[in-house]
């Protein structure tokens, strides 16, 4: 395979390719995310197409870099990353005893010197929580780790404890839906 770049910080991320068998280097976007979409399936395609058209044109020629974004929706509302405790209760709050989905855009940009081809898919995954208490949202939330993850929890983590099922692909609510990915990157004639 030809210089794969994975155009992400998250150590989710990284794990979920690793586990590809893939080799690939690290190159976190640094672009503020801006969207313009309000459907997520459509915002988490632009998210993703954003963050690897940033690390593309730093890329070595013959290069494929993947961008991914994850959101949690919610009614059609769109839940990123909290930007403090207060607001992770508050998602918490609204996402306790109901059905949520989580969203996750890959962009695959092929750069071949000034030419860049692109290729954007997204997954959905349908998360059922159980109730939680105000005592449990506060004591979660204490942990620190609802702080950098879409929605407020992490399913890979203590928020698994208040997931009673999910209806789709489970590394998709980690953050990369790998086999989609694998199945795409195929089709493509990448892998």
């Amino acid at each position: 395979m030809k210089n794969l770049i994975l155009a992400s910080a998250s150590p989710r991320r990284k794990e979920l390719l690793e586990q590809m068998g893939l080799s690939f280097s690290v190159i976190p976007s640094q672009k503020d995310e801006i969207i313009t979409e309000d459907e997520p399936s459509a915002a988490v395609k632009e998210l993703s197409y954003q963050k690897a058209m940033d690390i593309a044109g730093q890329a070595e020629d013959d290069s494929i870099i993947i961008g991914a974004d994850t959101v949690v929706s919610i009614g059609n509302k769109i839940m990123g990353k909290p930007q403090n405790p207060n607001e992770a209760c508050e998602m918490l709050r609204e996402l306790q005893g109901n059905i949520h989905q989580v969203f996750t855009g890959v962009a695959i940009i092929r750069k071949n010197g000034e030419e860049y081809h692109h290729e954007t898919f997204f997954e959905r995954t349908d998360v059922y929580m159980y109730p939680m208490s105000e005592e449990e949202i506060r004591f979660y939330v204490d942990t620190k780790e609802p702080l950098d993850k879409a929605g407020a929890y992490g399913i890979q983590g203590k928020g698994a404890l208040y997931i009673k099922k999910i209806k789709g692909d489970y590394n998709n609510v980690v953050g990369l839906p790998i086999a989609a990915l694998y199945q795409k990157l195929k089709d493509l004639k990448l892998m």
